[in-house]
């Protein structure tokens, strides 16, 4: 039972980004979003590593994305579920590692809001992410000193955001293209249930590919080799073209970047841009005609349309979006924290809150899975659906299959995902052996896949002969990597210096100072300097009341630049 002194657990929901992350509270009957130390909702996903070997999280780390690329990372949610090492300086790190830092983050800044220590948290992963992301993700969480109730896909998070504020009975599709990740779903609003239908996207595809788009033609257009570029430079002019790219839709953009004592100009437009961007709006389509084929509707069967996702924001998109349905999509919520709302009010939901005790979510899997068999005559590596993808989860499916020869000895079992009809076509999960009884005969066996809220995965295997059964977790702990390194990662960070919260304002702004004076030239580059040394001469006085005010000032004239 709970002591009454004892302040109530948090009902937390984060969204971890890949190009910023939030964090959100359920209050008072309502969702809240909690801001950081800067007083901002919206925490960049980049880590750096500062020049005294303290790690510095957010809005600090991506000023200095610019001036120190070999000490900061950022993007690293797209690598989640790979063994990809990330190096800043000499140190290296795993994206779930890093993205422990950002959810640690996070973390402070829920405490400090709230007053009191945080354990648990309801966290969105894209849709289309594997079993092996889902549990990296899980893992990144444990780091952080997190509990996670609920893995939570990102578009339904927002349709729970959407339809509570809403309260309609519709048919919605969720458009949700972020900084690395592209998701489609289709559902029905029959409140207090919200169905799923469809849920498909690209895990490969998000605002950061717009903008390596601009960068490649760019540089054709300058005639430079990337190669050739040194890496300050070259994290200049991404910053430079991220910028560009926000700015299309107030109309044509002049780009100016110095580089070896030579200076580039570029002059770009949005119908220049859309050109350029042209491959990538194309691949939006393929999800949202599968997700549409899968929840057997027509775009006009649709209700309405949601925007998920800062990247959403680009006028290129919108325009795709309103094209290919002939109506203007729904923008009144913010795209940029409605996932972080929505997950806070599954929080709720799971802890049986007043205000939404009847909310009931359905999902899907959005992926098919199954395994390799032979087909025909010997024709090895075919791919056999045992979950097809859309099911409604939890679910648990099984298939009957039979060894290929008498006398057999073992049978393997190789779990893949994806949606073609050769297992090299898809992507790999896992596999494991299964001892047989050598036998006369050929033996049948049943293969059940059970697949959770959390979009976890085990895989039961029944001998009919024998009656044995063989149970198989699909990774090899409970987070997906094996006891040596979980217990390294827990060590590397463990060993880490965090930057104090209290002080990050002011290293942020530092860090802001030192970007700007980077990216201008002249008298502008001169008065930042100015600006610069005053602000460091403030900091020696130690007065807090002047340090804040000081700060106050600059951070507002950088934003009125835009720097």
């Amino acid at each position: 039972m709970q002591d009454a002194s004892l302040p109530r657990p948090a009902l937390l929901g984060i969204d971890l980004g890949t190009t910023n992350s939030l964090i959100a509270v359920w209050q008072d009957g309502q969702a809240r979003l909690i801001p950081n130390a800067l007083g901002e909702v919206l925490t960049p996903s980049v880590v750096s590593l500062d020049d005294d070997d303290t790690i510095l999280v957010g809005k600090a780390a991506r000023a200095r994305l610019t001036t120190h690329p070999e000490r900061t990372a950022a993007a690293f949610k797209r690598f989640m579920g790979s063994d990809r090492q990330i190096e800043l300086a000499s140190r290296h790190f795993s994206p779930q590692e890093l993205s422990a830092l950002v959810l640690g983050s996070l973390k402070q800044d829920a405490e400090a809001f709230l007053g009191h220590p945080v354990s648990e948290a309801v966290i969105s992963v894209p849709a289309y992410f594997s079993d092996e992301q889902r549990k990296r993700t899980l893992f990144a969480a444990e780091l952080a000193g997190l509990s996670v109730t609920r893995l939570i896909n990102e578009p339904t998070a927002a349709a729970m955001a959407y339809g509570l504020h809403e309260q309609k009975f519709e048919r919605t599709l969720i458009f949700d293209l972020g900084g690395g990740t592209f998701d489609v779903t289709v559902l029905e609003y029959a409140l207090p249930l919200i169905e799923v239908h469809a849920s498909t996207g690209d895990n490969f595809l998000g605002g950061e590919d717009f903008t390596a788009a601009l960068l490649q033609a760019c540089l054709k257009h300058w005639q430079l080799t990337p190669s050739l570029i040194d890496a300050q430079s070259m994290a200049s002019l991404c910053d430079a073209l991220e910028q560009l790219k926000c700015k299309l839709g107030e109309g044509t953009q002049q780009l100016s970047w110095r580089h070896a004592d030579r200076s580039f100009e570029w002059s770009l437009d949005e119908a220049a841009a859309v050109k350029i961007w042209e491959p990538l709006l194309a691949r939006l389509r393929a999800p949202i005609e599968q997700a549409l084929r899968d929840a057997r509707l027509k775009p006009r069967d649709l209700d309405n349309l949601v925007l998920v996702g800062g990247a959403t924001r680009m006028p290129a998109v919108q325009q795709m979006v309103a094209t290919l349905f002939g109506r203007l999509p729904y923008r009144h919520l913010d795209p940029d924290t409605i996932v972080a709302l929505g997950a806070a009010t599954q929080a709720a939901c799971k802890a049986r809150d007043g205000a939404v005790e009847e909310l009931i979510l359905t999902d899907v899997c959005p992926y098919t899975l199954g395994i390799s068999t032979m087909r025909g005559e010997g024709i090895k590596g075919a791919f056999s659906p045992i979950i097809e993808r859309n099911t409604i989860i939890p679910t648990s499916r099984v298939e009957r299959y039979h060894t290929t020869s008498s006398r057999q000895e073992v049978i393997r079992i190789a779990v893949y995902q994806g949606e073609r009809p050769w297992v090299r076509d898809n992507i790999f999960i896992d596999a494991f052996d299964v001892t047989l009884t050598p036998s006369d005969h050929i033996q049948a066996l049943d293969v059940r896949f059970s697949y959770d809220i959390n979009g976890l995965l085990e895989v039961d295997v029944t001998l009919l002969e024998t009656g044995e059964r063989h149970s198989h977790s699909i990774d090899r702990s409970p987070t997906g990597l094996d006891a040596q390194s979980r217990q390294a990662s827990h060590e590397r960070l463990s060993s880490l210096k965090i930057h104090p919260r209290d002080t990050l304002p002011n290293r942020t702004l530092l860090a802001r100072l030192e970007r700007a004076w980077t990216q201008s030239l002249g008298e502008e580059r001169q008065r930042i300097a100015d600006w610069l040394e005053s602000f460091t001469t403030v900091l020696g006085g130690q007065r807090s009341d002047e340090i804040a005010g000081h700060r106050s000032q600059l951070n507002k004239v950088l934003d009125e630049l835009r720097l």
